[in-house]
């Protein structure tokens, strides 16, 4: 069996061209770009423009960063350090100490208003943040200052997108959002906890591709990845149209791979591409694992609603015309019969009012008739 051995220049040596064109053909679709934008996003990934990032860290667990970099498929890490040039990262640069603060300090004198500020984690503004400081300044400091000369911000994370777990009540360290300190920069929110690899890249090369940020919807979100409802594309919606619920984890419903929404999902409520762009590269979700949906990109859900509690949402069960679940056993909704027999009269009923609609007067008074081998009246 032929397989390409050669490797994509852009790319880590052991990434073939053939997996280089495959990430690249489902970032397109990602991103909701025809088809015929696929060359233009490949010659984008493959050339060797590198935009300037800085990537702060404040009140997060890394968790971001490590999604990004342990992907199990190496082509997401490797392209994304190949298409950005990483100036500055806490977890990730060789130097430390005042060689890194130089390092950061170099980078936004040199490429002022041309680099992206990537945020990841909250920040926190109480007892004048002392609750995080990088050399020896505060979070908001830190990120003030590294604002002033970016020409746009993405805030990484439900934590930087929104304050995340830390911004939770009492929220002793006053944790907020970076939309909540920065007002005059334009603000990309890529929450999840963490979110996926691809919704980073595919923004990157958004910009990369057109030279203008994708479209966001009012929390900030990039449309392509945000723009519907986990609930609209999960594999279990099935289920829940048919009443099909698991009642509790382990139980018949469970296993058979119910809807979980009666365990407190919140994949109606949350917008997401999860089920669409799973993760790990082995079409992976919390969903279709067996556990609920917490609603981590929504910043009312996660950390300030229960895993067990349930969403509100409209008609959580089928309309009362549906077919019952199990034809066998009462259920919600007629039983075969009774359909049979309504069935019989809604026909009967049509029948007779098509016959009543040929004889009512045409408007000039007489009946109408219809034309032999032809069914027109006149």
């Amino acid at each position: 069996m032929y397989t390409e051995t050669h490797t994509c220049s852009c790319s880590s040596p052991d990434v073939s061209r053939r997996s280089f064109l495959k990430t690249c053909a489902t970032l397109t679709a990602l991103m909701g770009l025809p088809r015929s934008m696929l060359a233009k996003v490949t010659e984008v990934a493959e050339s060797d423009s590198r935009l300037p990032v800085i990537w702060l860290h404040f009140q997060e667990c890394t968790g971001c960063s490590e999604s990004l970099l342990r992907s199990s498929h190496p082509m997401i890490a490797s392209l994304i350090l190949d298409k950005i040039s990483l100036d500055y990262h806490e977890t990730l640069m060789a130097g430390s100490g005042e060689q890194a603060e130089q390092s950061i300090r170099d980078s936004m004198a040199a490429n002022k208003g041309k680099y992206v500020l990537v945020v990841e984690g909250a920040i926190p503004t109480a007892a004048n943040g002392v609750f995080c400081k990088v050399g020896g300044k505060t979070a908001v400091e830190s990120l003030t200052a590294a604002a002033e000369g970016a020409f746009a911000i993405i805030s990484i994370g439900t934590c930087a997108a929104y304050g995340g777990v830390q911004s939770v009540p009492p929220n002793p360290t006053g944790a907020v959002g970076v939309r909540d300190i920065v007002k005059d920069r334009p603000i990309v929110n890529i929450p999840g906890c963490p979110p996926n690899p691809y919704t980073f890249l595919s923004s990157v090369l958004y910009y990369l591709t057109f030279t203008r940020l994708p479209e966001l919807d009012g929390l900030g979100r990039p449309l392509f990845a945000y723009g519907r409802r986990i609930h609209e594309h999960c594999e279990r919606r099935p289920h829940f149209d048919a009443g099909r619920f698991a009642k509790a984890y382990g139980d018949e419903g469970h296993a058979k791979g119910y809807c979980l929404y009666q365990l407190g999902c919140k994949g109606p409520a949350t917008y997401a591409n999860c089920p669409v762009q799973r993760f790990n590269d082995v079409g992976a979700w919390p969903v279709s694992i067996g556990h609920p949906c917490i609603g981590c990109t929504e910043p009312d859900i996660l950390f300030k609603t229960s895993i067990a509690e349930k969403v509100q949402i409209h008609d959580p069960t089928p309309f009362d015309s549906y077919a019952p679940v199990d034809l066998g056993k009462k259920g919600k909704g007629m039983d075969p019969v009774t359909t049979a027999i309504v069935g019989v009269a809604a026909g009967a009923a049509l029948g007779a009012g098509a016959m009543m609609a040929k004889r009512l007067p045409d408007a000039s008074g007489g009946e109408k008739k219809e034309c032999e081998g032809h069914g027109k009246s006149k």
